[in-house]
């Protein structure tokens, strides 16, 4: 099932690379249903902190009707950065599955590992490695394409 979900976020991705975006594509899952499906969209909205998952959380939030989203999973193709996963925390998502794993810029298990962080006060189940060749092909394709 959890691959099944993240191939909406991958399908998500690749529309944001069609856009010019970095392919990032986000879901969170409630109860077996969709209740968000976003795309990065930094360029398209002038707004730096409109990656996929901060979107994907607004978008549970106002569908959910609370700030808290308990009972709710993300799936991501891309291991979240610090903002996004200090989002995550906040917004108690119960559930990471992530694609490709971020060396540069992730936030879960590269970098700062802001869940192991003493100071977090909600940390996620984290499944990594969902859908991650395709994930990383995404990325990988979209950046030679600018060099």
């Amino acid at each position: 099932m959890a691959g099944s979900f993240m191939d909406l976020a991958l399908a998500e991705a690749r529309a944001a690379a069609d856009a010019g975006e970095v392919p990032v594509g986000c879901v969170i899952v409630r109860g077996g249903e969709v209740i968000a499906r976003t795309r990065n969209r930094t360029l398209a909205d002038r707004d730096p902190t409109a990656h996929a998952e901060m979107l994907a959380i607004r978008e549970a939030a106002a569908a959910v009707g609370s700030e808290r989203l308990l009972d709710c999973d993300l799936f991501v193709t891309l291991e979240p950065c610090t903002m996004c996963a200090g989002a995550l925390a906040f917004a108690r998502i119960r559930r990471l599955y992530y694609g490709a794993a971020d060396p540069k810029g992730g936030a879960v298990e590269s970098g700062v590992r802001f869940f192991s962080s003493a100071t977090c006060h909600h940390r996620p189940e984290i499944y990594g490695g969902i859908g991650e060749q395709e994930a990383a092909a995404l990325l990988r394709r979209f950046f030679a394409e600018r060099r």
